[in-house]
């Protein structure tokens, strides 16, 4: 069974992650809201892609049983009619497992996916709702295995999109290793630093205008 996001981060982890949020809050005026999604497509094609593979194949295969084994008493009907059938149902079911769901769905297909629902996240969280837009979001999609971070235009008048991708990529990385709650506590500190560097400097009437909790998302 897939690991989800219920469970994907223990206690101690999210009092680590709140914590970390808050502690970067506390450099600037940035607000960062961490979230997780178990995954941001339910992918129906890659199952049915699976279907097809498994119905042609399937024929090859039997035919290559028929002739080459020494297998018989079975009619020739049955090497006729049931492999197609017999395989589609069986690619159906190995694309439900999340792996060869994953490579049926395709690179291109998730990384879309995930972007389109960070973008959706950003605006159910109201990451904008911020006095001068320095809201970012960290959101991290656990079966595409993709981390996608989106900051608001206040952010981005400072700090370019691209100079986010080191701390995604690590982020991921880590998260791949089994790192999770300290991956994502260190990717926290990093966007506090980043926008420290960059001088989105914290106001003297600044307040917590965003939740410090790991929000989770439902597919």
């Amino acid at each position: 069974m897939p690991m989800t996001s219920d469970r994907f981060f223990s206690q101690a982890d999210l009092d680590a992650i709140r914590a970390a949020v808050g502690e970067a809050e506390g450099q600037t005026s940035g607000e960062i809201v961490p979230y997780v999604v178990d995954q941001s497509d339910a992918y129906p094609s890659a199952a049915w892609k699976g279907a097809a593979l498994g119905a042609l194949l399937a024929p090859l295969l039997a035919l290559a049983i028929h002739r080459w084994s020494s297998i018989w008493g079975i009619p020739i009907e049955y090497w006729i009619a049931l492999p197609a059938p017999v395989g589609g149902a069986a690619g159906y079911l190995l694309a439900l497992l999340p792996a060869v769901r994953r490579w049926m769905a395709g690179e291109e297909a998730m990384e879309s996916r995930a972007r389109r629902r960070a973008a959706v996240a950003f605006l159910d969280q109201e990451v904008f709702r911020t006095a001068d837009r320095t809201g970012i979001l960290l959101f991290v999609s656990l079966f595409e295995h993709r981390v996608v971070l989106l900051a608001d235009a206040g952010i981005h008048e400072k700090v370019d999109q691209g100079q986010w991708e080191e701390i995604t990529r690590r982020l991921a990385a880590e998260i791949r290793r089994g790192r999770r709650g300290p991956a994502m506590v260190e990717a926290i500190r990093a966007c506090g630093e980043l926008l420290a560097r960059h001088k989105v400097e914290i106001r003297p009437d600044d307040r917590n205008e965003l939740s410090d909790e790991l929000r989770r998302g439902r597919d």
